[in-house]
């Protein structure tokens, strides 16, 4: 596996892709069609669900199907995938979000995160947004990893694609071949509210398999091959945008 870095996370959070089920959940998700196929045929578009998991405030069940508008909660062994128009999510544990409706009913406009972590895959489209408490993130066709730690502030990682990223009105925008790491900060650090962050709690492998879940791939395993995870976002050594 390669390469990552823990703050506040566990390694067995981050391994949830190795799991025999995982594998053979998601293999028969693709055989069966994905998203559309489920949707046309009203089946679940839960792929893994795992633990305890609250859909509106009442117990989820691997059977239903997550709607935009929808709230989840996941509790302390909950663990979530699932997949929504042209957008896929993984939930990690402890983890309050809302997908809100966009132009159609199968479609994402803004994952609000409000507590815990999000794996989650993008297909390319406008007028996208992940809204956490002190970072905002407008999206184009990306893979992401956000996450809300204790206290609010907030983390979030252009794994790969184009971001504009904002947070107390500084804003930057990101073009990320391999993970380009920003802090929402609750309070400003050297004059500052968007500061530059280590690439933590996540691996290439999950961002793999969440785009697999789309039938895509990622920037690295389509270029074959990857930079270094220090947050800075490139195959060749750049400074991050933040430090130009």
């Amino acid at each position: 596996m390669t390469q990552h870095t823990l703050d506040g996370r566990t390694e067995a959070e981050l391994l949830w892709f190795r799991r025999r089920g995982f594998l053979q959940a998601a293999a028969a998700w693709a055989a069966s069609g994905g998203f559309a196929a489920a949707h046309a045929q009203q089946r679940s578009n839960i792929v893994e669900l795992r633990g305890e998991a609250l859909l509106n405030g009442q117990p989820l069940r691997q059977q239903q199907f997550i709607q935009t508008g929808d709230e989840i909660v996941t509790g302390p062994d909950g663990h979530l995938a699932f997949v929504m128009g042209n957008s896929s999510f993984l939930v990690r544990q402890n983890t309050r979000m809302r997908v809100e409706r966009g132009d159609t009913l199968t479609a994402v406009s803004v994952l609000r995160l409000l507590t815990g972590a999000v794996v989650s895959v993008w297909s390319r489209g406008n007028q996208r947004q992940v809204v956490m408490p002190t970072l905002t993130a407008g999206i184009r066709g990306t893979g992401l990893y956000s996450e809300v730690q204790e206290g609010g502030r907030s983390y979030f990682c252009n794994c790969y694609g184009t971001v504009e990223v904002e947070a107390g009105g500084e804003r930057v925008l990101s073009r990320a071949e391999y993970h380009q790491s920003f802090w929402g900060e609750l309070a400003p650090r050297n004059g500052r509210l968007l500061t530059p962050a280590r690439a933590i709690n996540h691996t290439d492998e999950e961002v793999e398999m969440v785009a697999a879940l789309l039938n895509q791939r990622t920037a690295w395993e389509i270029l074959g091959r990857k930079g270094t995870k220090d947050g800075t976002g490139y195959m060749d050594p750049q400074p991050h945008p933040l430090a130009r």
